[in-house]
């Protein structure tokens, strides 16, 4: 079970910036129906300590893993609120027990709205502590 976590920033990170994925979410029918570009933050804390000793990819967190998690969620279940489908990659980044705290921010680049707006998006932490 992930938490809301009350010190996420302090520590070491690995920030991941403006990932792109093109899916299907959303409330309005023509969402449904249609794909749509989505940008995703990702900030993974973690313990740089062993990998910034020995430079080894072994004793990092591959971020690729993280991004592939992420992917899979945007591109699976279609959901209608940015909020569950935040959440829901947040569990999944999670799943590698290296990260122990996840700050996700997933932003719909097209949202439906008759004003010139550039993003619409949702931030959510969550942690195993």
């Amino acid at each position: 079970m992930t938490t809301r976590s009350g010190n996420w920033g302090d520590g070491d990170r690995i920030e991941l910036r403006d990932l792109r994925v093109v899916a299907t979410h959303g409330v309005l029918p023509e969402e449904q129906r249609r794909p749509q570009p989505f940008s995703l933050d990702l900030d993974l804390w973690v313990d740089v300590g062993a990998a910034a000793i020995s430079d080894d990819l072994s004793d990092a967190v591959d971020y690729s893993a993280a991004v592939d998690a992420a992917v899979a969620v945007v591109r699976g279940q279609s959901r209608r609120l940015l909020e569950s489908l935040a959440v829901a990659v947040a569990e999944a980044v999670l799943a590698d027990r290296r990260v122990h705290t996840v700050q996700v921010v997933i932003r719909k680049l097209r949202p439906p709205v008759p004003e010139d707006l550039a993003s619409a998006g949702v931030r959510v932490v969550r942690s195993t502590c």
